[in-house]
């Protein structure tokens, strides 16, 4: 127990090596963000498994896993060290316009490509040196439970792969700030003169080819829950892993595809598409940012948090100007 342990004896940097190593997964790769040996690092993960009295990490061919018990602890580690360092910025606070820092931002690419523009538009006015990593966050394949299907998002969170999701997420565990950016729904895109453009009925919908997007290759997604409801169906000719080869394909093709209308608003025109309303009730979804709630103690996440919700802000503020 921490109350039993003189703390004046115990390296507090091993929380720190403890944190990297379970981002990393890797021995080396941890060695190389702490600047320090890989013999260094597996010493001290020897003291760390002597403080624990865990194994803490275990070894396999392509790096190392974290222990049940290392699991439990990835949480009060990062509140622990997060209050410290907020304890230390104090005396040099955050400042965006001098800021070298860099965000990882997780999000799909249907809603990364709509929030993007006006963030880095306002990156490029109030904080020219930070950098933006964006990673494409992705359903499990096969995992179509509409509620379920982000979850996988508070694990990459949790572990410091990503600093804020962006994604259709309908709630979050309550270690989680989430705030809604915008709301989605859905339209169907064609190529111009497209027959289903001239009558887009229910019929003629389920007697087209239909282009997914999934990475994962499955095909079955939530319009497909929706039509097995209603009794009906429709054949997907084509799946393809992103948004942008889904427009390319559209316009060179009779396919036909479900997209989300902010994306299709935005992007659709360049490739000579059109867009109508869907011929069924399908449900909209709130896309939140969401960020760990002792993450937000860090000053410079909070504020890209706050630039997030601007920049949305903004996009919605143009696309009511252009349909007014």
């Amino acid at each position: 127990m921490l109350n039993e342990i003189d703390l004046g004896r115990t390296d507090l940097n091993l929380l720190t090596l403890f944190e990297v190593v379970l981002k990393e997964g890797h021995v080396g790769r941890a060695a190389q963000r702490l600047n320090l040996s890989p013999s260094a690092v597996s010493h001290g993960l020897g003291r760390l498994r002597k403080l624990l009295n865990d194994p803490v990490f275990l070894r396999t061919p392509k790096g190392v896993v974290p222990t049940a018990r290392a699991l439990e602890l990835a949480g009060p580690v990062a509140e622990i060290l997060a209050r410290v360092r907020n304890v230390i910025s104090t005396a040099e606070p955050f400042d965006a316009a001098k800021s070298s820092r860099r965000f990882i931002i997780g999000a799909p690419d249907g809603v990364s490509s709509v929030f993007m523009p006006p963030l880095l538009a306002l990156l490029h006015k109030r904080a020219p040196g930070i950098d933006i990593g964006l990673q494409q966050l992705l359903p499990p394949q096969g995992g179509r439970q509409i509620e379920r299907a982000w979850e996988p998002l508070f694990d990459e969170l949790d572990a410091g792969a990503i600093d804020i999701a962006i994604a259709p997420v309908d709630s979050a565990p309550a270690r989680f700030v989430a705030e809604t950016a915008y709301d989605e729904d859905f339209v169907a895109v064609m190529r111009s003169r497209h027959p289903f453009a001239a009558r887009a009925t229910l019929e003629r919908f389920c007697t087209m080819r239909h282009l997914v997007v999934s990475m994962t290759g499955d095909p079955h997604g939530f319009v497909d829950d929706t039509l097995e409801k209603l009794g009906l169906s429709r054949r997907i000719a084509l799946t393809v892993p992103n948004f942008a080869m889904g427009l390319a394909t559209l316009s060179e093709t009779d396919l036909i595809a479900a997209m989300p209308r902010r994306y299709v608003a935005m992007y659709a025109r360049r490739f000579g598409l059109v867009s109508r309303e869907l011929p069924f009730p399908l449900r909209s979804f709130s896309i939140r940012a969401v960020a760990p709630r002792v993450a937000m103690m860090d000053a410079g996440l909070a504020w890209m948090f706050a630039l997030i919700r601007e920049a949305t802000e903004r996009e919605r503020s143009v696309r009511r100007r252009q349909t007014d």
